[in-house]
């Protein structure tokens, strides 16, 4: 094991799965000798050369149209977009090309494309470079939607994405590339796409979480410990395919769920979490599913405002007191 910041654990598989498969490149903007805006393709120009680490233009739709082409053809890009915000540019080609055409081609084309990126809050970059768009691309058949929570996740998850035959949207946070933890040396650990990790064991009351919101929902529980209330922590590592058995086998034992993310809460990806248990585990339900996410408005670039639209850890103690008929 290897203690890494989330950002080198994902420069390393890069590096790694690029010196075991040479089909593999990658392409963004300012990747090559800027090492991207946070460092996660750093030095890798000088390793592979300008054919396999390509600096693009200022149009997503563009280079992400030419990841499906290549992907298509055999080879297998990881596209750089610098914030995810982005994808939107891009969205006739993630949509419309990457995620159809292995149905209409009747499998016998395969696309392994990863397209990855950072989103979320924490830097004060305002409306349109701090969302999390991750809710609205599970409801793309065809493409995998992979939200890793710390630098494990970030590198066991990426390399199960770069040999993936499937479109893979590969969500990172920007306020996560700094953290720190330990990492398997192993070139071959990958972590599997659809399995939860239970983070913390409890009785009362399952919180699923992810991103900034796993840590934070750590934070609430010990909080909530020292008032008697035993709170169990679920990160979902990927939101499609989606973990459902974990969740509800969770839910069975705590009887209430609390579903936390900076999404926003109306459309987030709690509510689907929250469907699912309800149809799959109603009757052991004590109480409603509770969702904890984003006020429904754009982010400020203010950071004490930002600070406000976006849940607290206080909002989620609240919520599980909420779903336990206490008082908040």
């Amino acid at each position: 094991m290897s203690v890494k910041t989330y950002a080198m654990a994902i420069r390393d598989v890069l590096a790694e799965e690029m010196r075991r498969d040479p089909e593999v490149f990658i392409m963004g903007e300012d990747i090559a000798k800027q090492g991207g805006i946070f460092g996660c393709t750093r030095g890798l120009l000088e390793e592979f050369g300008e054919e396999r680490i390509r600096n693009t233009p200022i149009s997503e739709n563009t280079f992400v149209g030419m990841g499906v082409g290549a992907a298509s053809v055999g080879m297998r890009p990881v596209v750089e977009l610098m914030y995810m915000d982005f994808l939107y540019l891009a969205m006739d080609q993630v949509l419309n090309q990457a995620a159809k055409i292995r149905y209409m081609f009747g499998g016998k084309v395969k696309v392994p494309l990863v397209i990855r990126g950072q989103q979320g809050i924490g830097r004060g970059n305002g409306a349109q470079h701090s969302q999390s768009v991750e809710s609205m691309m599970m409801n793309i058949p065809g493409i995998k939607v992979v939200t890793p929570s710390c630098p494990a996740d970030a590198a066991g998850l990426l390399r199960t994405a770069i040999r993936d035959d499937n479109p893979v949207l590969f969500f990172e946070h920007k306020a996560m590339y700094n953290t720190k933890g330990e990492v398997p040396d192993d070139p071959e650990f990958a972590v599997p796409f659809g399995k939860a990790d239970v983070l913390r064991e409890g009785r009362d009351a399952t919180i699923v979480a992810n991103f900034l919101y796993r840590g934070k929902s750590l934070e609430a529980a010990d909080i909530l410990a020292k008032e008697g209330i035993s709170v169990e922590v679920i990160d979902p590592r990927t939101l499609v395919p989606l973990d459902s058995d974990t969740i509800v086998a969770s839910v069975k034992k705590t009887g209430r769920l609390i579903t936390v993310h900076e999404a926003h809460r109306e459309m987030g990806w709690g509510t689907e979490v929250a469907a699912r248990v309800t149809e799959k585990a109603f009757q052991y339900l004590d109480a409603p599913p509770v969702r904890v996410g984003s006020k429904m408005c754009s982010l400020p670039f203010n950071l004490g405002l930002e600070n406000a639209v976006v849940p607290q850890v206080s909002d989620i103690t609240a919520a599980v007191k909420t779903a336990l008929h206490l008082p908040g």
